[in-house]
């Protein structure tokens, strides 16, 4: 995996380096053109310390060494200290040669012998920041300058005149290189995807519709082909986490600048691979829990001394894949969450009875910092104390199908786990029938699918509940749900009372943020991964719908959004608990 990884980095460092170079070369003839463009000046010095810099990294030191070279020298020509005239622009467009040598030798290792033209740059940079005047700096150094050996000893001596010259048979070989990389926009490949969305649509109907009369081995490598496409585009747009979380470093700086903290970033498992759009999505989701574990959780130095801990904190942010689920962990090792102060600022803002607050777990109540408006803070301070931030992280989860959960430890510090789809393209399912329409609900909600007879369901005050393995669930009709969601009202019984005392009903149970509840639907059908495609408006706006495919069958299979309909049927989502 390691040497994967490594040819893949070589081949997005060729891409720029080429990129880089054409760069170079295309200024280097406008320069020419006009000595005097400060902009071309200042590109061509950021250009070559890009490309030191990756080079350093990536351990390619003689590229390195070269572009160091030339970033000095175009410092010298920026700070006005070297003239630029015909001979030293020969053995400019010279070192760009040998650059790009050096570069293409990432792909056909050879021997390129740069020393020579190194040399004679770095002399025209001594020479400039010894010389008085600008127009002393452009004479052409002599042989002793240039550091070539002669009969005396030269501590500067690093080649030897042989390698000066080879300028004309370079320049007949001189190719024009192509990286094996392509950049592609996101539309493009967001395009691509949504046509191989509609080819595995058109794919499953015709093998639904010709299973009557073919055997199945006949669509076998029409099914491979499609799924391996599928997949093989899915994969071009997955990137690796660590392109996000490196950008962390700077922002617990700040805010840990800005509360008079030490605190430290811990970075682990920045391999692991999420596609672009979910990482785009929660990227402002991340920085709000990085910046509630400096300004909420992290202690001040002193405060952490007298606790018996080290002066500065440790935020750890760490990726893991599991199956299709990528888990994010941000771990602090601070204060944690006091469940009573939790409470007691909910009851005083209103979001709450203290009735319901009693009830509530301590679970429960560490999930209204998610509530919009709620802060903890006694005061605002530059990151913290405004009431906003977290209830934005719970938006974007839900919008993606992903979900969060909290641990914490009183005095040790808490962990907020993220768990989010690989992929937003494709959605693992469980469809089932409710009056004669197909839905379907996402697996990463599915909790358990169980068989039950109606005299296992009792009557509670709030509704109906079950026990199934010592745990106690809200049981809903679903049919009665959709039929108040477009203001068919129903006795919360009706539907219950009808059944037979020996009817068994087939429930599907879901969990969303430490909430459970069981949805009695007609039939369950089959796990079945779907394409899944956003809802046109006006439709959009129905908050218990997700989106949309079409079957085999050439049916429509609404996918249901269980975010929705559990916060449709919390209501204010504390107000009440669903566990009984």
């Amino acid at each position: 995996m390691s040497n994967e990884k490594d040819n893949e980095y070589r081949e997005i460092f060729l891409a720029e380096a080429l990129e880089n170079y054409t760069e170079m070369n295309r200024l280097l003839t406008v320069l020419e053109k006009n000595v005097n463009d400060s902009k071309a000046v200042q590109a061509l010095f950021r250009i070559t310390h890009t490309l030191k810099g990756n080079a350093t990294g990536m351990g390619f030191d003689k590229i390195a060494e070269m572009a160091h070279v030339l970033e000095d020298f175009f410092g010298e020509v920026r700070e006005g200290r070297l003239e630029l005239g015909s001979e030293i622009f020969t053995s400019v467009f010279k070192a760009a040669d040998v650059l790009g040598e050096l570069i293409e030798a990432i792909k056909t290792p050879k021997d390129v012998k740069y020393r020579g033209i190194k040399t004679k740059l770095e002399v025209f940079i001594r020479n400039a920041k010894q010389a008085p005047a600008a127009g002393q700096a452009t004479q052409q150094p002599t042989a002793q300058e240039a550091g070539i050996q002669t009969g005396t000893s030269n501590s500067a001596a690093v080649e030897l005149p042989e390698e000066e010259d080879h300028d004309e048979s370079e320049v007949e070989t001189t190719n024009v290189s192509f990286s094996d990389l392509v950049q592609v926009p996101v539309k493009k490949l967001d395009n691509l995807l949504n046509l191989v969305g509609e080819l595995i649509i058109e794919r499953d109907r015709i093998i639904a519709n010709g299973a009557s009369t073919h055997s199945s081995n006949e669509y076998s490598r029409l099914n491979r082909i499609s799924s391996d496409l599928q997949y093989s585009v899915m994969d071009v747009r997955l990137v690796q986490v660590g392109f996000l979380f490196n950008k962390f470093h700077r922002i617990v700086r700040d805010a840990s600048s800005k509360e008079g903290k030490k605190v430290s970033l811990k970075l682990e498992g920045t391999e692991t691979e999420i596609d672009r759009n979910i990482l785009q999505v929660i990227s402002d989701s991340l920085i709000h829990l990085i910046r509630n574990s400096v300004g909420h959780g992290i202690e001040k130095p002193e405060v952490r001394k007298q606790k018996g801990k080290v002066e500065e904190g440790t935020v750890t942010l760490s990726a893991s894949s599991e199956s299709d689920t990528v888990i994010i962990k941000i771990k602090d090792d601070g204060a944690g969450i006091n469940p009573e102060r939790i409470k007691q600022k909910a009851i005083e803002k209103g979001l709450i009875t203290a009735q319901d607050a009693s009830q509530m777990s301590d679970r429960d109540l560490t999930m209204l910092i998610f509530e919009p408006g709620f802060s903890t803070m006694d005061s605002v301070t530059a990151i913290s104390g405004r009431g906003v931030g977290m209830d934005v992280v719970k938006k974007a989860l839900d919008s993606i199908g992903g979900t969060v959960q909290v641990d914490t430890m009183l005095g040790e510090g808490s962990i907020f786990t993220l768990s989010l789809p690989s992929s937003m393209a494709v959605k693992s399912t469980l469809l089932f029938d409710l009056d004669n329409q197909t839905y379907a609900i996402p697996l990463s909600y599915t909790e358990s699918v169980i068989s039950i007879y109606k005299s296992e369901i009792h009557k509670a005050a709030n509704g109906l509940i079950a026990v199934h393995l010592g745990n106690t669930i809200h049981i809903v009709f679903l049919s009665d749900l959709f039929a108040q969601s477009i203001g068919k009202s129903k006795d919360k019984y009706a539907s219950f009372d009808q059944l037979h005392p020996e009817q068994k009903l087939e429930i599907v149970v879901v969990s969303f943020n430490g909430k459970r509840i069981g949805f009695i639907v007609d039939k369950l059908l089959q796990q079945k991964e779907i394409v899944e495609k956003p809802l046109r408006k006006p439709f959009d706006s129905i908050s218990y719908l997700s989106g949309v495919t079409i079957l085999g069958n050439g049916n429509v299979c609404l996918a249901l959004s269980i975010p929705g309909i559990l916060n449709a049927l919390v209501g204010n989502q504390v107000s009440r608990t669903i566990n009984a």
